[in-house]
């Protein structure tokens, strides 16, 4: 599907838009346009904690819902500010930093989001925390959280990772609770809507599993399991304690033929072998087939195996029985069967069958087992704020302002070249400019210079006033696409919807709700 992508400055390139967004049954809030959808409740949170492991986290790939358009030249356009300029400060607890080095320390506010895809795969975007009431907001791009083409959520399993590194949860896990957007993103797919600001629940981080015993277990309200070990008998007497770990489990009885106890038996003895067995020895029939039957030796009182069975030693041989008509079938379907079925014009079913003895000797076993009680360790490590800090908002600001990106770029440019693994924060800087892209719906996005990739960067978040001793600016924008603008099939320029005073009236409204601990 092709699509036209505008921008306030020459394009002789194209440009690449992560083009999934987000969809949420309209809500009532106040303002209006404010949707709000909810990613999962108490009861379901830890267990999506538990779900993203290392293993987990490191199979994640980046959000690639991407679509490439030709970009044109205009001269009009762009964002304008629909009230006043204004700011939210920044909290923090970060040691400010008295290094003299240029480079740019990073803020531990961002991280990555990791989510279930439409695909049903894992997959990641960048955000980053964002200063709130009770300190659990999380600020990332809107398709990094809702899906407006097929028009319902679709992101599972949210969860926000500050400081992701190779695997690693330097912070915790927080996961998501609710998000609110903007209802014209959600619902007309409107570009210049789309960022996302999410509820998170106190971190946890995932300790490992643990042996504990089963007074522990029985308490334990997270994910547990049992693995039961195989002992000796021996081990199993010495050890044995009523309600405890040990106990053991009888198998299947198992038959094996033998040869008769006696030389010989009279009838009552034979009977009572037949009927109720002696010592676990039986006398037992097996079905033949008609020839074999009639080439077998009449029954003695030695009543060995293999010789023709008396009238009471089973169903006699060679007498036909009627049957119902699923019995029939099932007979006749299967090849085990060495007897003869008949079938009237009536419909009326018949068997025979013709027997031998056959002794066998039953044997009981047990198996022996110790129960080891696992837990799957978990900790509470507190509200989002509290551990890395969330940078402040900034709305209706001029364009023309330096910002500094961050986010995880992964992904190649057009070209091929890849410089961006995805697995480590990186940063850009450069000023905002007017822009506007069609494409999108959008006709008030702003953008700005950086070598960012698409993948992965997506949900990058564009911080104004940054300052470098305390790691904390203003939030004013959250990468929404990607573009190469001079057309030498390198991206060159990161695009954000224009954040304006309704951006700050959903911000506010997230702002301000209270989500609490999972454990």
């Amino acid at each position: 599907m092709q699509r036209t992508l505008t921008l306030g400055s020459t394009f002789a390139g194209s440009i690449g838009l992560l083009a999934a967004a987000l969809v949420a049954s309209p809500a009532a809030a106040a303002p209006q346009y404010i949707e709000k959808e909810v990613l999962a409740g108490s009861s379901e949170a830890q267990a999506i904690a538990y779900f993203w492991d290392k293993a987990q986290l490191q199979d994640a790939t980046p959000y690639n819902v991407e679509t490439t358009v030709a970009a044109k030249h205009i001269s009009t356009g762009g964002p304008t500010a629909d009230t006043k300029a204004g700011t939210v400060p920044a909290i923090g607890d970060e040691k400010k930093s008295t290094s003299t080095s240029k480079n740019v320390n990073l803020p531990r506010t961002s991280g990555k989001v990791f989510f279930m895809g439409a695909d049903g795969k894992p997959h990641w975007c960048s955000g980053t925390s964002l200063q709130s009431k009770y300190r659990n907001l999380v600020a990332t791009a809107g398709q990094c959280v809702y899906d407006t083409e097929s028009n319902k959520p679709v992101l599972n399993n949210w969860v926000f990772v500050p400081g992701y590194y190779q695997g690693k949860t330097p912070w915790g896990i927080y996961v998501g609770k609710t998000a609110y957007t903007h209802y014209d993103y959600d619902v007309y797919e409107d570009g210049d809507r789309n960022y996302a600001f999410v509820t998170v629940y106190n971190g946890v981080k995932l300790t490992g599993d643990k042996e504990v015993d089963k007074k522990t277990y029985d308490k334990w309200k997270g994910q547990k399991k049992i693995l039961s070990e195989v002992v000796t008998k021996a081990e199993f007497e010495a050890k044995y304690t009523e309600g405890g770990p040990y106990w053991k489990k009888t198998l299947a009885p198992v038959t094996s033929p033998v040869d008769p106890p006696k030389a010989s038996f009279t009838q009552a003895e034979a009977e009572k072998y037949y009927t109720d067995g002696v010592d676990g020895v039986k006398l037992t029939t097996e079905s033949v087939t008609q020839a074999a039957y009639n080439a077998a030796p009449t029954g003695t009182n030695a009543m060995k195996n293999g010789e023709k069975c008396p009238t009471w030693c089973g169903p006699d041989s060679g007498k036909e029985y009627p049957i119902d008509e699923a019995t029939y079938n099932k007979l006749k379907a299967d090849p085990a069967f060495k007897g003869v079925l008949r079938k009237t014009e009536q419909n009326q079913f018949f068997k025979k069958e013709w027997f031998v003895k056959k002794w066998v000797k039953t044997s009981v076993a047990e198996a022996y087992f110790k129960d080891h009680y696992i837990v799957r360790g978990v900790e509470d490590v507190g509200r989002l704020g509290d551990n890395v800090g969330g940078q402040g908002l900034a709305y209706n600001q001029k364009l023309g302002k330096a910002h500094y990106v961050f986010g995880y770029p992964s992904g190649a440019h057009p070209d091929g070249n890849r410089v961006f693994s995805g697995n480590t924060l990186k940063w850009s800087y450069g000023k905002t400019f007017a822009a506007s892209a069609s494409a999108i719906k959008a006709q008030e996005l702003v953008g700005i210079k950086s070598s960012f990739t698409g993948q992965g960067a997506i949900g990058s978040s564009w911080l104004a006033g940054y300052k470098n001793t305390r790691r904390l600016g203003y939030l004013n924008g959250v990468t929404i696409a990607v573009s190469d603008r001079d057309g030498n099939k390198r991206i060159d320029t990161s695009v954000s919807a224009y954040f304006d005073g309704e951006t700050y009236g959903v911000y506010k409204q997230a702002a301000n709700v209270w989500s609490g601990s999972i454990l």
